[in-house]
């Protein structure tokens, strides 16, 4: 769980999700869950209506958070895919951020939020190869999931997110220079085969 933070603003969040929960709300309740001891991770969907200052609040607020839980697992920054996304075919969101965005908005959440949530994911279903490649150069040290036949993303217009299986995550990790390694949901070992 974590997902559906969009932009924790609310005058942002009445114009892209205006049926979604509130900031205080989402907020509230991954407070809740860490305090009974679920863990959650945390997105910020961000290229389409909202500013760079909104960006900063989703950090700070989020930092906040897990400041006082230590619940979030992982930060997922998650650029905005505009192709068939409604609110970009009617004319009120633009284009989805530039590449420069996504690895600041990558390598911000890394200083941001250092010393409290560890883990910066990147979005391979978003990104596509050359783009991770990028993004581990930029403050990332997470590829999530191998994830077949994802749909958000390919219904707006995204080319990715088919498949991913591991030894192509491998690959591609090694290609950026990195060593991969496998991990469970919670970042820790999982059990020996």
């Amino acid at each position: 769980p974590g997902t559906a933070a969009e932009i924790l603003d609310d005058r942002i969040r009445e114009v892209l999700c205006p049926d979604k929960i509130t900031t205080s709300e989402w907020l509230d309740c991954h407070e809740l869950a860490h305090s009974i001891g679920l863990r959650s991770n945390v997105t910020i969907m961000f290229g389409a209506i909202e500013q760079p200052v909104h960006w900063a609040r989703h950090l700070v607020r989020t930092r906040e958070v897990q400041r006082r839980t230590g619940g979030f697992t992982e930060f997922v920054p998650l650029p905005f895919v505009p192709m068939e996304a409604p609110i970009f075919l009617q004319g009120r969101a633009r284009r989805g951020p530039t590449f420069g965005e996504v690895l600041l908005t990558h390598a911000v959440a890394r200083l941001a939020l250092d010393g409290s949530i560890p883990n910066i994911q990147v979005s391979w279903v978003k990104l596509g190869p050359e783009g991770v490649r990028q993004a581990l150069a930029a403050g990332v040290n997470d590829l999530g999931g191998t994830l077949m036949n994802e749909s958000i993303s390919r219904a707006a217009g995204s080319e990715w997110g088919q498949e991913l299986p591991p030894e192509r995550m491998e690959e591609l990790i090694r290609s950026a220079g990195r060593t991969p390694r496998q991990r469970t949901t919670t970042y820790g070992e999982p059990p020996a085969e």
